[in-house]
């Protein structure tokens, strides 16, 4: 194994408090009577990009809804910059020691600057050599992965993720899967196991 990609909501921080008050403040802003709340995003974390306003969304418009999403990503941004969210227990010692022995990276399926905002407010960016998701090349998971893989010439890396999705986008990029039990989501088929983040480091002693 020479590199480790990440999964980033669920895996390495909670990032919903953040979220929850950028999305119900751009509701409000739009007189919607809805509140998003924290069983919502957990309900959606690893889903695509562009599945979050039908799920969240469901009994409003296509148009309208698709501007409150692109608004709250807007929002939700600049306020994580500026605030953050919750990291795992021990997720900057691990880093730091596993960027010794691997190259590390992060894959999410996120909008264009929210890792931006991850990496600025907790100063971990120093750690990670390279990141994607489709809020910039609008590709799935597992094609953001391979585009990893290729674009930094990768020979064995595995994938840390927290949800179905994320084991069936690691699959799809033929490349082993570390299932982060503690995070949001039930994944029955992986090849490593983890409750704490501290874990990795036994996993990849």
């Amino acid at each position: 194994m020479d590199s480790i990609i990440f999964d980033l909501d669920g895996t390495l921080w909670d990032s919903r408090d953040t979220v929850v008050f950028a999305w119900n403040h751009v509701l409000n802003q739009y007189e919607i009577d809805k509140e998003i709340t924290k069983d919502d995003l957990k309900q959606t974390m690893g889903l695509p990009f562009q599945e979050l306003g039908k799920r969240l969304l469901p009994s409003i418009g296509k148009e309208v809804a698709e501007k409150v999403l692109n608004e709250s990503c807007e929002v939700e941004n600049s306020y994580l910059s500026k605030q953050g969210g919750q990291l795992y227990d021990g997720v900057e010692n691990v880093l730091k020691a596993l960027a010794k022995k691997y190259k590390l990276y992060i894959v999410s399926n996120c909008q264009d600057g929210y890792i931006e905002a991850f990496y600025q407010y907790h100063d971990l960016g120093k750690y990670f050599s390279d990141y994607e998701n489709p809020g910039r090349t609008g590709l799935s998971k597992g094609d953001n992965i391979k585009l990893i893989i290729e674009r930094n010439q990768l020979n064995h890396p595995v994938y840390v993720g927290d949800t179905n999705g994320d084991q069936k986008a690691a699959e799809y990029a033929g490349i082993p899967f570390v299932y982060a039990r503690y995070g949001f989501g039930e994944v029955s088929r992986y090849d490593h196991v983890i409750d704490r983040f501290d874990e990795l480091l036994d996993v990849f002693a």
